[in-house]
């Protein structure tokens, strides 16, 4: 039987959390799973830092798997073709694998544990989804 996947627990301690990490206004405390799965998956949970603010720039993840849990506060987002998704305490979301998404804004309590596949993934900056179109109306005259 080979070992892919490796015993791990993870427990809090007060400085746990990092500001090294994809967002500056965000902290990570990793939860030692992509050492544990040797980079297959990487699971972190990130904590809003006091008095930063996301600047909602549209981005992409070049991921196969990504979600996230919410345990504390409320995030909003915007996403390619959806729209606005408010996040709260007890959301759950997955994000399709290159779906454009920014986050607009969220609360100085917010706290979620986001899971992704690889552990190794690419974060790439992007242009703003060109806003849709309504069907044109005719005029009766």
């Amino acid at each position: 039987m080979s070992r892919a996947a490796a015993f791990t627990v993870s427990h809090s301690r007060k400085r746990s959390f990092s500001r090294r990490g994809l967002r500056g206004y965000f902290e990570y405390r990793d939860l030692g799973i992509r050492r544990a799965t040797r980079g297959k998956v990487v699971a972190h949970v990130i904590r809003a830092r006091p008095a930063r603010a996301p600047q909602g720039e549209w981005h992409w993840h070049d991921c196969e798997l990504q979600f996230v849990y919410v345990l504390k506060g409320w995030a909003l987002f915007e996403y390619e073709g959806v729209g606005k998704v408010r996040m709260k305490a007890g959301s759950c979301f997955y994000q399709p694998p290159g779906i454009r998404h920014r986050e607009l804004e969220h609360s100085q309590d917010l706290e979620m544990i986001e899971i992704v596949a690889p552990a190794a993934f690419r974060t790439y900056s992007s242009a703003a989804p060109a806003a849709r179109r309504s069907p044109a109306r005719r005029s009766r005259g």
